[in-house]
């Protein structure tokens, strides 16, 4: 039941995005996924990264067919383009994907068509559990456009007024990347790209025992990825932000304040600024660091590896929002809180509300927004009395963190320690 109400619900969201973004002459998710059934998919990695999500649900042959299945299409795909001479501009889309969203739709056939009872439901869990990754991906971009579309001034000075109370650190950022050269950047670069991929990696190991089981868990890293990808843009509508390096860099052009970032911080006496219908006002929160914050807080669970996985994702996207000038410290504190409530109610959900629960996403929903009201209404003060509201907005953050961690120990299931007999002595 549940799953089937939120499929309802998410279709439903998905078709009003569809008129939405059709209202402004933009196409919607829906009409963007479904152009790469043919066409070269926007992120050729996402698709199979999706794909692979599905396969939890198969057994290893089924997985082996599905696999050897994609790579076909996709090369059958690979030999059309270069008889036709069709190319893919650079930056535009991916050579391959296509056959990883062939075999998700043709899972959903299969299911409904050869599958019956239980196993039917299971296999369109799966396929729903792959497309809904790409779907979110596709809702993402439609909403970064309307954004741009519909707020044409955006809060970025509030912003970065407020950014002085804790020392400017994406223009310190950005001059530590561009001192560590090309090789950093790139590094920097992937890890902000291919996040959704990390993130199938901590969720396949959460998912392993999907198909020996025959049964999803109550909650894993995936629900809370869509739920932070549905809500987060909802923010950017009532606080739009483009980011330090539109605003006051080289990429704003001659919409930007001044050509200051990362080598001169702004002055502290902020205005509401008009900017171009092009950037996406996606700062605030760092959705980013949001996802990053959830990867790392999922893979606490996982081996060493998953563990070292999730802390450096978690440190590299801090680096790359910071130091490309995409996000203000500002915004990076928002994004935790903003993901830890979000986790701490899915969590919650999973196991039933009860007093801790509800307390916890209180808790975090008042941070939240006592520190957008702050970084809206507060910023010249913030930037007055750096040494006050700075920790202030650090200890905020910590208090969500600490609330968090307390909480959800106490959700963990104790394990009870079998006595053991005491030794006897041998008989002679």
């Amino acid at each position: 039941m549940l799953w089937g109400a939120a499929g309802v619900v998410t279709l439903g969201f998905l078709v009003a995005l569809e008129i939405a973004a059709r209202r402004y002459g933009l196409p919607g998710p829906i009409t963007n996924q479904a152009k790469e059934v043919i066409f070269a998919p926007k992120s050729g990695p996402l698709l199979y990264a999706s794909m692979a999500l599905m396969m939890v649900v198969l057994t290893w042959r089924q997985r082996f067919i599905a696999i050897g299945v994609a790579i076909g299409i996709d090369l059958v795909f690979a030999a059309v383009r270069w008889a036709v001479d069709a190319k893919i501009p650079h930056g535009y889309g991916h050579p391959f994907g296509n056959g990883a969203l062939w075999v998700l739709l043709g899972c959903a056939v299969i299911a409904v068509t050869r599958r019956t009872g239980r196993e039917r439901i299971l296999l369109l869990k799966g396929v729903g559990l792959g497309l809904l990754l790409v779907a979110g991906r596709k809702t993402g971009d439609t909403w970064l456009l309307i954004t741009s579309r519909t707020r044409p001034t955006v809060l970025d000075q509030y912003v970065a007024t407020a950014d002085h109370a804790l020392g400017n650190p994406s223009w310190i950022a950005g001059r530590i990347v561009r001192a560590t050269g090309s090789v950093g950047a790139h590094v920097l670069d992937y890890v902000y790209i291919q996040l959704a991929v990390a993130a199938v990696v901590i969720a396949l190991y959460q998912l392993r025992d999907v198909a020996v089981e025959r049964r999803f868990p109550r909650h894993h890293l995936v629900r809370t990825f869509l739920v932070i990808g549905l809500l987060g843009p909802g923010i950017y509508m009532i606080f739009p932000v483009v980011g330090p390096i539109f605003a006051y860099g080289a990429d704003g052009g001659h919409w930007a304040v001044a050509d200051l970032w990362p080598n001169t911080p702004p002055g502290t006496v902020p205005h509401s600024m008009p900017f171009d219908e092009i950037t996406p006002r996606n700062c605030m929160p760092s959705l980013h660091t949001a996802w990053a914050t959830a990867i790392f807080v999922h893979s606490r669970r996982g081996p060493r590896a998953l563990r070292y996985l999730g802390t450096f994702w978690l440190i590299a996207t801090l680096g790359a929002t910071l130091g490309f000038g995409y996000h203000y410290g500002a915004d990076i504190v928002a994004g935790v809180v903003f993901t830890l409530t979000i986790e701490g109610a899915l969590r919650a959900q999973a196991r039933g509300w009860d007093r801790s629960g509800m307390q916890l996403v209180a808790h975090g929903a008042t941070v939240f927004v006592a520190l957008l009201v702050s970084y809206r209404f507060l910023p010249v003060r913030m930037a007055a009395y750096p040494w006050l509201f700075g920790p202030l907005v650090i200890l905020a953050m910590a208090s969500v963190i600490h609330a968090y961690v307390r909480t959800t120990r106490t959700w963990e299931p104790r394990t009870a320690l079998v006595p053991q007999p005491e030794p006897q002595p041998e008989l002679v």
